[in-house]
């Protein structure tokens, strides 16, 4: 079982940059992949990157690929999202996610996560 805690989101102009922060908690020494998600009103939920147990596998969505990375310091430490040259159109909720299954890869589909945090809130004006 893993507990999940975000941190980080914000209000931040359009061209600015933001870092989110995704603490997991868990007795377990088993790995994870953990990855972040991202809803806007009236949308549905979609992937934007993820990162395997080990770092050593990344994966992005093509429109924030470039502009975001995504970083974590060890197999159980926290996972990070740094976000550059934000649009308008990355305002949503940012969800982090763990993936207990497959830790050897960095999934990008929402039904391969056991595991989401509450959400944090992520707002760009112009």
């Amino acid at each position: 079982q893993v507990q999940l805690v975000e941190s980080g989101g914000g209000l931040v102009q359009a061209g600015g940059s933001l870092r989110l922060s995704c603490v997991a908690s868990t007795r377990t020494a088993r790995p994870y992949t953990m990855g972040w998600f991202r809803q806007a009103p009236g949308k549905e939920r979609e992937f934007v990157a993820a990162i395997n147990w080990s770092g050593s596998k990344l994966e992005y969505s093509d429109s924030v690929k470039d502009r975001f990375t995504i970083s974590r310091a060890n197999a159980k430490g926290p996972m990070n999202l740094e976000m550059r040259s934000l649009k308008l159109g990355d305002t949503a909720v940012y969800y982090c996610a763990v993936d207990i299954h497959q830790p050897w890869m960095a999934a990008i589909g929402i039904d391969d996560y056991d595991y989401w945090g509450q959400g944090t809130q992520v707002t760009v004006s112009s």
